[in-house]
């Protein structure tokens, strides 16, 4: 049997079940918990549950813009930090994710599992996922724009590639230390290599 959740009192019934969510969500994925867990590990009645979220869909979407709002602002502080620190270029976003895949609950992006678990790519999930996706994108697209690097559009969307890939082959291996490879990748979009990405980066980004 699963142990219950220990809450500070001050939690609403409401911000348990979210707490409760995020952790189980990103851990093992959302097919594989069920309501009746949430509800027990979080340690509220059903008609709580419910009168909250309607449906595990919605509960879902909630823990999904959550994550989103809780990793962006991580993500982009650790790597303003760092750019102001070091003053380097995009190839402290490499520094940052190897600082998140050390991370001992690190699962890889909830985002690209979700959609993984999605077979509906037309979902209100999906598109929350590629939302997220997107607004990575800008950042990276902001960021490219005023270090002054060429085509900051295509290179932010070269970049990327090089983040999506690393993050996954991190899940996969379990290795943190694959931040490393995408280092030197980064740094030649960073030195004018993501024009001879161009085209490829173009059409990534229609």
């Amino acid at each position: 049997m699963e142990m219950k959740t220990d809450f500070p009192e001050a939690l609403t019934a409401r911000d348990r079940i979210m707490k409760t969510a995020c952790t189980l969500f990103y851990r093992e994925g959302f097919r594989a918990v069920g309501i009746d867990r949430i509800i027990e590990e979080a340690s509220v009645a059903k008609m709580s549950f419910y009168r909250y979220f309607p449906s595990k869909s919605d509960l879902i979407a909630a823990f999904l813009r959550k994550r989103h709002d809780d990793w962006m602002a991580w993500f982009t502080a650790d790597v303003e930090v760092r750019i102001a620190a070091e003053r380097s270029g995009l190839e402290v976003i490499a520094e940052t994710l190897r600082s998140w895949f050390r991370q001992p609950d690190f699962r890889g992006c909830a985002f690209i599992n979700t959609v993984a678990e999605t077979s509906d790519h037309s979902s209100e999930l999906a598109r929350i996922a590629r939302e997220h996706k997107a607004d990575l994108e800008v950042f990276i697209e902001k960021l490219a724009a005023r270090l002054s690097l060429p085509a900051p559009k295509e290179t932010a969307a070269a970049a990327m590639i090089i983040v999506e890939g690393a993050i996954v082959r991190a899940q996969i291996t379990g290795n943190p230390e694959i931040a490393s490879a995408c280092k030197p990748l980064l740094a030649a979009l960073g030195a004018g290599g993501g024009l001879t990405l161009s085209s490829a980066a173009r059409s990534q980004s229609r």
